[in-house]
């Protein structure tokens, strides 16, 4: 009646959950630049067109 606790191994899937989070914070990064790129064309296109 010996039974071993089973052992738990994170799986290596290639994958960590260090990997998932950089690779979501560089995903964010670029859309908030190309949210802010277009609101840059935005402001430009609309001051180009009141002079």
């Amino acid at each position: 009646m010996d039974k071993k606790a089973p052992t738990k191994k994170p799986k290596q899937t290639g994958e960590t959950r260090e990997d998932r989070l950089k690779q979501a914070l560089k995903a964010n990064l670029a859309r908030r630049k190309a949210q802010t790129r277009a609101r840059s064309a935005a402001q430009a296109g609309k001051s180009e067109g009141e002079g």
